[in-house]
């Protein structure tokens, strides 16, 4: 029988070339819906997803014949892992694949919340000039708070260190990290007291479920931006949405939903998304943050090497995350 991949997700052809070098026949299927994928599973050995399928107990119990499964991108909550290393099946993801793309999106962003380059863009268009109104500042002196040094937090970090921001960075499970120009914070209170930017960059879990809630708001010292291009439910947009309206948020950008795209919202969530997406200081985006044309590349690149080297080594422990 042929060994078959799924590719259920948007790869660039270097992948594909890849793995029928290495004896697969590829079948591509970058829309496919969850049931759908449940239903052909069975007779392939790899997979190649993004955030489209959910690849808990039930899917790896369907999944007969499957030996490993490769994230584009960042983020495990995809898939059940434990039950994962159970079964003896191997899992890598390409993080870094990524980590440029996001941190120069997220920096977009900031620089066109700051220069009001999208408010302004939007009135030109209707022949309305207006430069006092749309008088910005500066992010050179600022200083920005990273909550997860992982890839694309300590990526963001670096290009603000060199724009000439003052960045405070904190990680729970990572705290051993020293960066000219970067400190690193034992706890939240830094950020809380110093920060006038503030980015999360964090995998969700169910301790950052909501990590930036009234607590986090409350806790703010001084009038501050949020960008977060991590995790849709990582922040509470309905309080977000009340930091906007009593001016201790000014300015806000979100890449990520908490349910994704906008037709899969609840009726709650959809009219906050509405009243946020007219809000003069808010900018949003459709989940696009590492969605560059170098960074497909360079994912479909890193995968194909995890899984190149777990194919010919056979060595990896069952089960172990690449």
């Amino acid at each position: 029988m042929d060994k078959k991949v799924l590719v259920a997700a948007p790869v660039h052809p270097a992948l594909v070339d890849g793995l029928e070098a290495l004896g697969y026949s590829c079948v591509q299927h970058p829309g496919i819906s969850n049931a759908a994928a449940f239903q052909i599973i069975g007779t392939f050995e790899g997979l190649i997803t993004s955030t489209r399928l959910r690849i808990d107990k039930s899917f790896i119990d369907q999944a007969k014949a499957l030996k490993w499964v490769g994230r584009m991108g960042s983020g495990m909550e995809i898939i059940d892992t434990g039950y994962a290393t159970q079964k003896g099946l191997f899992y890598c993801s390409s993080p870094a694949g990524n980590a440029n793309a996001v941190a120069e999106h997220a920096l977009g962003m900031l620089l066109a919340l700051q220069h009001k380059i999208v408010s302004a863009h939007l009135e030109l268009r209707d022949h309305i000039w207006l430069r006092e109104e749309n008088r910005g500042y500066e992010i050179a002196g600022k200083t920005a708070g990273i909550i997860g040094f992982g890839h694309n937090g300590s990526a963001l970090a670096r290009k603000l260190k060199h724009l000439g921001l003052r960045v405070l960075a904190y990680d729970k499970y990572q705290n051993d990290f020293e960066e000219n120009g970067i400190t690193n914070c034992a706890d939240l209170s830094s950020i809380y007291q110093q920060a006038d930017i503030v980015s999360f960059h964090v995998p969700l879990t169910e301790e950052t479920t909501h990590y930036f809630n009234s607590t986090f708001l409350d806790a703010m010292e001084r009038p501050f931006v949020l960008l977060n291009l991590s995790r849709g439910p990582v922040v509470d947009t309905a309080v977000l949405e009340e930091g906007l309206l009593n001016g201790k948020i000014t300015g806000a950008a979100l890449d990520v939903w908490p349910k994704e795209p906008v037709e899969k919202m609840d009726r709650a969530t959809k009219a906050c998304f509405d009243r946020l997406m007219q809000h003069p200081r808010f900018l949003g985006t459709p989940h696009i943050g590492g969605y560059t044309h170098e960074a497909l590349l360079k994912m479909s690149q890193i995968l194909l090497d995890k899984i190149t080297v777990f194919l010919d080594a056979k060595i990896l422990t069952p089960g172990r995350k690449g």
